[in-house]
């Protein structure tokens, strides 16, 4: 916490807004409109509700096509099988980790020639590395395929000077206890429509209609962030940049201890913009056989000393809930679950933390 945390929730009880609804969430949807420079956004109670609600604003159901990033974690794709639309997943591109913009203009040209072209893309911007966002938002506006972000993981970082969420139909933000900044948990949804940011408000709220008593025409959710948890968020939003920096200087901190490592690869960084790097992730050997040893043996040596460490995300292809859902590519997805781990990487990570857990990376690869 940064501090003014404290301050926002100390008056959210003088002024009795405990309940759900209160004065720090349209404040905190305005702040939060404002650090991304444009637009309306929606407080929510996850990123995966807010995704959800994209998905339901564009009326999407069974039938229907939703392209989504391959390696990512399953909250990009299970709000797909919410609305009961299908989804078709594309590999990462190995300069990236982001997905393939080669592999997804070939299958947009197939699902052209079949004629059925899919009616969303989920583009994830995976650990703070932000996606080649620029050619993909050219492809969907040529085969017009509505543009969806998950920013998730993103937050703060930027292509060329623009923030991630910010260039598609809708930006999805993510508040969970594990990410950049918290609100304990909670999302955003972003949008330049006035007129979706409002129907998601109104959707997130059981869809409730005007009325002295509770009429409902649709169905809707109980998805609307409450009070004390956006006075968070607006205290964790004026620290947001200094945690962009220290995320930065974690993985530089890796950089700097491990580099010199000729079994060790670090995450890309794409020169097109800004990456936060969430989390600072590195990849193992040359190939899966060799990789997979060497991940393994570290993690585990990691874990004997109770430091966490976790392999990358599984792709969805591999995942046993998705094994009959279409995938375009796969194997660098595959090869980079097999290789790589994601390091501690909190903002409160001291010189000398990083020194030990080096040390132990160090120490482990030296003795296979």
């Amino acid at each position: 916490m940064g501090g003014q945390e404290k301050t926002y929730v100390a008056q959210a009880f003088e002024e009795n807004f405990i309940a759900p609804v209160g004065p720090h969430i349209p404040a905190f949807e305005r702040e939060f409109a404002a650090y991304l420079g444009k637009g309306f956004c929606t407080a929510v109670s996850s990123g995966t509700a807010a995704l959800h609600l994209c998905l339901r604003l564009m009326d999407l159901g069974p039938g229907d096509e939703v392209i989504c990033s391959d390696l990512t974690f399953i909250a990009s794709a299970s709000p797909i099988t919410f609305v009961n639309a299908s989804p078709v997943f594309v590999d990462a591109d190995p300069k990236t980790w982001n997905l393939d913009t080669d592999l997804l203009a070939d299958l947009l040209e197939d699902r052209k020639k079949r004629g059925k072209i899919p009616k969303a893309l989920v583009l994830v911007h995976l650990y703070g590395l932000p996606a080649d966002v620029g050619p993909v938002s050219k492809l969907c506006g040529e085969y017009g395929v509505s543009l969806i972000e998950d920013a998730a993981e993103s937050l703060g970082a930027t292509w060329g000077d623009k923030p991630t969420g910010t260039f598609g139909r809708f930006g999805v933000f993510s508040f969970n206890g594990n990410k950049i900044i918290t609100t304990g948990g909670g999302g955003m949804l972003f949008t330049e429509e006035r007129e979706m940011a409002d129907r998601a408000r109104f959707l997130a709220t059981q869809a409730r209609d005007p009325a002295p008593h509770y009429e409902h025409s649709t169905v809707g959710y109980n998805y609307r962030m409450g009070n004390i948890p956006a006075g968070i968020g607006r205290g964790q939003i004026k620290v947001l940049d200094i945690r962009v920096l220290q995320k930065q200087r974690v993985f530089q901190g890796y950089k700097e201890r491990l580099g010199d490592l000729p079994e060790i690869a670090f995450m890309p960084e794409p020169g097109y913009g800004k990456s936060t790097f969430w989390l600072s992730c590195v990849t193992f050997g040359k190939d899966a056989k060799e990789g997979l040893q060497m991940r393994e043996a570290v993690r585990l040596a990691l874990e004997a000393e109770n430091i966490e460490a976790r392999p990358l995300w599984k792709p969805m292809h591999m995942q046993p809930v998705f094994k009959d859902a279409e995938c375009a590519g796969g194997s660098v997805g595959e090869d980079l679950f097999l290789r790589g781990l994601c390091l501690p990487s909190g903002t409160q990570l001291t010189d000398s933390d990083q020194d030990r857990v080096c040390e132990i990376v160090r120490r482990t690869l030296g003795g296979l």
